[in-house]
This record gives structure tokens, sequence and C-alpha cells, in this order.
């Protein structure tokens, strides 16, 4: 993996577990809403912390798909997904090699 593909990979990585620890935590308010203010927004959402965790949990994903994809388990260049060109034949039961399927 080289280091654009690393950077993109880390900052996908980071928006979904960011997806992933938002709720943790996440508690309405207890008090009534003033005008203009919603009921659902959390009393204490703690960004700093989440942000914090989303950083270690991202990277610890990163790593493990960096050792994946670096000791070749994932591969994108052999196996039945990889692109071999127009003369390859198509993985697809159905459509011809070359051609896309509608």
């Amino acid at each position: 993996m080289d280091w654009f593909t690393g950077v993109v990979t880390y900052l996908l990585l980071w928006w979904v577990a960011l997806f992933c620890v938002l709720p943790i935590g996440a508690r309405p308010r207890d008090t009534e809403v003033e005008e203009g203010g919603w009921r659902g927004a959390p009393s204490n959402p703690r960004i700093g912390m989440k942000v914090a965790g989303t950083t270690v949990l991202a990277g610890v994903f990163w790593v493990v798909a960096w050792g994946l994809m670096s000791t070749e388990v994932i591969s994108f260049r052999d196996g039945w997904w990889a692109y071999g060109g127009p003369d390859q034949s198509s993985p697809i039961p159905g459509v011809a090699p070359g051609r896309a399927q509608n």
C-alpha cells in the first residue's frame, strides 16, 4: 500500500468509526427544551472524547487493513476479482469477457 492509498483508507475508516462511536453515551436532556432547541440533542455530547476514540479505533482498523493487504491475504492484483484486461474471461457467469453487464 503506498502512502496515498494509506491516507485515503485511514480517512474512510475514520468516518466509519466516527459513526460507530457517536451514539455511545448519548443521553437526551432531562429538562424542557427552550424554543428552537431539539429535544433529542444530547445533554453532554463529549465531542472531544469521541474524536479521540474515533482516531484510536480508526488507527486499529487501519493497522488490520494494512496487515491484510501487505501480506496479500486481500489482494486486488490476483484472484477472481482482479482485472486482467479485456481478454480475461469474466468471473460473472453469463457475462462475455470485455462486455459490461446491463
